[in-house]
């Protein structure tokens, strides 16, 4: 994982832990047991690090609710 990317995706772990009321070790471990990092932040950095929080929050609760992950 390339720097940019990386703290791209601790940034967001941090976005989705303050917007659903989570600390930044659970949402870590949901996102990581899902593959949601290596399999969509990581390869889709280039395109979602230019949208906005809210979007890839939202992105990201949609990728976690197609998998039926709770959260």
């Amino acid at each position: 994982m390339i720097q940019e990317s990386f703290e791209f995706v601790v940034y967001m772990i941090h976005a989705c832990a303050n917007k659903w009321n989570r600390l930044p070790s659970f949402v870590y471990q949901k996102l990581a047991d899902s593959g949601c990092i290596q399999k969509y932040l990581v390869p889709h950095y280039d395109i979602l690090h230019t949208q906005g929080t809210d979007f890839v929050v939202s992105d990201i609760e949609e990728y976690l609710k197609i998998r039926k992950v709770e959260i």
